[in-house]
């Protein structure tokens, strides 16, 4: 038998090097480490991959996590950081560009009736879709009874602005954020749901104390309107108050606190300009209108939110952890009444789709990919 040449050698040799520089790279790169906070090193473990967009979770009483994934799926992943196989039950959704399964979160009362509310692009006729949200008992591996609370009306054609998250506050009722599905102008009619921020009974009722609630031909769920498309939300525990951040579109990322009734102004005014360059008059030249407590230009793409209350981290202790899309990592801001400042920026190299508390006071995120990902933020030792 010939024996290899040495240009063969040569070759194997090249070609073993190349791996192994791959295997370096990517093994580095995937194993994340650790990042320097103002909170020290924090380690970011890899928990779970192989989610396809995940986009919102939410902790269960015994410390699993409830996952959704924006083509249609909501999973469990165990104490033991396997992924259960989808649950049944699940709502049809419009899994089209930026629409898809979104939020999920759990009754206040969930360890007595085990409710579960999913928010979700709703398809509808023609090829339109719209905003959803509505609940079903966890059973087994199972959303049992769903029945559809709130549906954002009119249903439009086009795959985005779907806004999605969902808050409860202390009244019996929550919050669902919406987009005004890249429609611009009916942000500013409150005779539909496009660009609002509506507030509903548990039960999918409105609240009597509605701003809108006796306004002719304006929508009674509505609690505050002019948004443009709002993915981030959270109640703050100390005051008890609603904060949101949206997106602008190019420039103008905004954090506000939603006051009832008050119009946010867009498409009249934004901190941004429009994707083709024209101009769009900022807040101030414009009375009348409710101003951002933070503007964000270059954008930071909001999406997700949540006030840190644990232990672990005792510096970020009362802030909002906010993720970011295109900031690729966190953004902590730090609140005092109505007031609020950017304060540190948690670089994590990826997409940040959603941010989670876990009941240990460790931060779980979500990484917005088609290979996403369920990271853990813990001090380092």
């Amino acid at each position: 038998m010939k024996k290899p040449g040495k240009q063969w050698l040569l070759h194997l040799l090249q070609y073993v090097s190349i791996v192994l520089i791959f295997a370096l790279f990517f093994g580095s790169a995937c194993s994340q480490d650790q990042v320097q906070t103002e909170a020290g090193q924090v380690k970011v473990e890899n928990l779970t991959g192989g989610l396809d967009h995940p986009w919102g979770m939410a902790f269960l009483p015994d410390g699993r996590l409830l996952v959704t994934e924006r083509s249609g799926d909501l999973r469990i992943l165990n104490k033991d950081n396997t992924l259960s196989d989808p649950l049944e039950g699940v709502p049809e959704v419009f899994a089209r560009g930026q629409g898809g399964l979104l939020d999920v979160a759990l009754d206040p009362e969930y360890a007595s009736n085990k409710y579960v509310y999913l928010s979700y692009a709703e398809p509808g006729d023609n090829n339109t879709a719209s905003t959803a949200v509505g609940r079903g008992k966890l059973e087994g591996n199972a959303i049992t009874g769903f029945e559809v609370l709130f549906r954002q009306e009119p249903k439009v054609d086009g795959e985005n602005h779907f806004g999605g998250r969902i808050v409860f506050d202390s009244n019996n009722s929550f919050f669902l954020t919406m987009g005004e599905r890249f429609k611009f102008d009916p942000a500013q009619d409150l005779s539909n749901h496009l660009g609002t921020i509506v507030r509903i009974n548990k039960d999918g009722s409105v609240p009597d104390n509605n701003p809108f609630v006796d306004q002719e031909n304006a929508r009674s769920e509505i609690w505050s309107y002019g948004h443009r498309n709002i993915e981030s939300a959270d109640i703050d525990p100390a005051t008890g108050k609603l904060w949101i951040a949206e997106m602008g579109p190019k420039g103008g990322d905004e954090l506000n606190q939603p006051v009832k009734a008050e119009n946010y102004g867009w498409p009249v005014v934004s901190w941004g300009e429009n994707y083709d360059g024209t101009d769009i008059p900022d807040p101030p030249t414009k009375p009348g209108f409710a101003d951002a407590l933070i503007h964000w230009t270059p954008v930071i793409s909001p999406s997700g939110m949540r006030f840190y209350t644990g232990d672990m981290f005792s510096q970020w202790k009362g802030s909002a952890l906010i993720g970011g899309l295109t900031a690729k990592g966190v953004v902590r801001v730090t609140v005092n009444g109505g007031q609020a400042k950017e304060v540190e920026r948690i670089d994590l190299g990826a997409r940040i789709r959603d941010v989670e508390q876990a009941p240990d006071g460790s931060v779980y995120v979500l990484t917005d990919q088609g290979n996403g990902n369920v990271w853990r933020l813990t001090r380092a030792n």
